[in-house]
């Protein structure tokens, strides 16, 4: 047997290791008694029960169909080669070989979700960056971020919103909330929540200095059902503002940006897009429903901690990640101890090497 033979029928034998690791051949049973409690449901006229029935039956679908089409596509690539292998057609082994990389990743990205929390992690979510203290220096890392998100979620495939972003008045931006959406969308970007720590020759001082600059991110997951967090209408002050910007035809000319204060807990949700005042609206509730969900379940966390003698200090000194431009190159995650110096490719959304990592080590402290 040659190396790509043996290579692709490795790579045949992975896919079906992680059919009895996913369960397929259990969920394909499922999909199928699924149409019959559809129909019963349908048949008694609880539309809300069929409902929940075809919304089970499409992501398990979505996920079978993704395990069978990667497995005929290995099975494919097998035939190929034992024919090719026959004939001695060098030029097809080698474009077989060419595209185990690809198909390698696909697997892999496949298999992450192995780690993740079905009911929480495949929901979509809100990201907000916010710079810290340092003036234009901070407010430029925070455009930095978002430009290495917005490039990561393209090449996810994920959809995103910029729902609300406050430029700054020299350089960057003083605030930004991206809604995204898509497959694990929480699952994959709850791996940047916390304080990314830029190091560079700073672009605004005109003597060259090294300047280290932070930023908070915050991601949250949207809530799938709202009923989770009912809002007593008589706890939160909604108030309505013209949308900020640098002047001129950027200045919003009626009031459609809002913010909604919790008066309870103070936190308080601001969006200030070029959309109506209605949608603002819809979208501030959203974030605050997903924020004071977090909240709850923080101050339960909060609590086990404190049983179990767990304590972790908040400061602007415990960086997750470390972006260092100058005097070498080198970006590392603090948690996994996962580093690289290919700076310019993370800056430009390559970040899966932090964000996979993440899952794994996240996964197992929890089992542990």
């Amino acid at each position: 047997m040659g190396i790509v033979v043996e290579k692709a029928k490795g790579l045949l034998k992975r896919v079906e290791e992680n059919f009895k690791i996913f369960n397929i051949e259990e969920k394909v049973r499922r999909i199928e008694e699924i149409s019959g409690l559809i129909s019963d449901a349908y048949s008694k006229g609880d539309i809300s029960l069929a409902s929940q029935f075809i919304m089970e039956q499409n992501y398990l679908k979505k996920e079978v169909d993704k395990w069978f089409g990667i497995k005929k596509e290995v099975e494919s690539l097998v035939s190929i080669a034992e024919e090719a292998e026959k004939i001695e057609d060098l030029s097809i082994l080698q474009d077989i070989e060419k595209s185990f990389s690809q198909i390698e990743q696909k697997i892999s990205d496949y298999e992450i979700e192995k780690f993740f929390d079905p009911k929480i992690d495949n929901t979509n979510c809100f990201v907000n960056i916010h710079p810290g203290a340092g003036g234009v220096e901070s407010c430029d890392w925070a455009q930095m971020l978002l430009r290495m998100y917005v490039r990561f979620f393209e090449k996810k495939g994920f959809k995103y919103e910029i729902v609300d972003l406050l430029p700054d008045d020299v350089a960057g931006i003083k605030d930004a909330t991206i809604y995204v959406q898509g497959e694990y969308a929480f699952g994959y970007l709850k791996s940047e929540s916390g304080i990314h720590r830029l190091v560079r020759i700073s672009p605004f001082d005109a003597s060259k200095r090294r300047h280290t600059s932070f930023c908070a991110v915050h991601v949250i997951p949207e809530l799938k059902d709202d009923a989770q967090v009912v809002i007593d209408p008589s706890e939160i002050k909604v108030e309505t503002f013209r949308a900020g910007g640098k002047g001129g035809q950027h200045v919003n000319k009626t009031e459609s940006a809002v913010r909604i204060t919790h008066i309870p807990t103070g936190i308080t949700v601001t969006i200030q897009n070029e959309r109506s005042q209605i949608q603002n609206r819809e979208i501030a509730m959203k974030i605050l429903k997903s924020k004071l969900y977090e909240l709850k379940e923080k101050q339960i966390k909060e609590k086990i901690d404190e049983v179990s003698g767990e304590k972790k200090g908040i400061s602007w000194g415990n960086q997750i990640r470390s972006y260092v431009l100058h005097p070498y190159n080198s970006v590392k995650d603090h948690r996994t101890g996962v580093e690289t110096s290919n700076t310019s490719a993370v800056l430009d959304g390559e970040i899966d090497i932090f964000v996979n990592s993440y899952i794994k080590w996240n996964y197992l402290n929890k089992v542990k």
